[in-house]
C-alpha cells in the first residue's frame, strides 16, 4: 500500500507545483475541506487522502479569535510535527503562520482527536534536513518556497501534556 501511495503522490505532486493549481487551490480546497470536515465530524480530510493533514487550532495574532487551518505536516518522530507556511507559493506568508508567532501554544486535530501543540520555528541550520524529511513525503514541496521568493516558515509542533 505505501509504494502505491509514493507512486500516486509522485504522479500528483508536479500538478500541485502548476500555475493553475496555485491559483485554484487556495480558492477551492479551504472550502472543500471544511464541508469534509463538517460531514464526517472532523474524522476526514481531503488533502489526507494523499498525506499526513491536521487540523491547526491557533489564536489570531492580532484578534485573539480561534482560528482552524487545514495543513499537510510530516511526522518528526513521536508527538511531534512539522509544517510548512507555503501557502501555495503565494508571495506573502499564510496567517495561521503569524498566529504561531504570536500564540506558539496551539492545538492540532488529526483524525478528530484534539492534542495541545507548542510550536517552534525551525531554526535556519536545520531547514534543509527538514526540507529533505518534507521533500521524502512530497517530492518537490520545497518548489513553492523558490516560487514564492520568499522564506517559506517552517515549525515543529510539540505535544504538550495534558492539563
Amino acid at each position: 500500500m505505501a509504494g502505491l501511495l509514493d507512486t500516486v503522490r509522485s504522479l500528483i505532486a508536479p500538478l500541485t507545483r502548476t500555475r493553475a493549481f496555485r491559483a485554484v487551490g487556495p480558492v477551492l480546497l479551504p472550502p472543500l475541506e471544511r464541508a469534509v470536515a463538517w460531514c464526517s465530524g472532523g474524522r476526514l480530510q481531503v488533502s489526507a487522502l494523499l498525506v499526513p493533514s491536521l487540523v491547526l487550532h491557533s489564536t489570531g495574532a492580532r484578534s485573539g479569535r480561534q482560528r482552524d487551518t487545514y495543513l499537510m505536516y510530516t511526522p518528526d518522530g513521536p508527538g511531534r510535527a512539522i509544517v510548512a507556511g507555503s501557502a501555495f507559493a503565494q508571495d506573502r506568508h499564510p496567517a495561521w503562520t503569524y498566529n504561531l508567532l504570536a500564540h506558539p501554544d496551539a492545538s492540532i486535530s488529526v483524525h478528530g482527536r484534539r492534542i495541545p501543540v507548542r510550536a517552534t520555528p525551525v531554526e535556519d541550520g536545520e531547514r534543509d534536513a527538514v526540507w529533505a524529511q518534507i521533500e521524502r513525503q512530497w517530492p518537490g514541496y520545497r518548489q513553492y518556497e523558490r516560487t514564492s521568493g520568499r522564506v517559506v516558515r517552517l515549525f515543529r509542533l510539540e505535544r504538550l501534556p495534558r492539563t
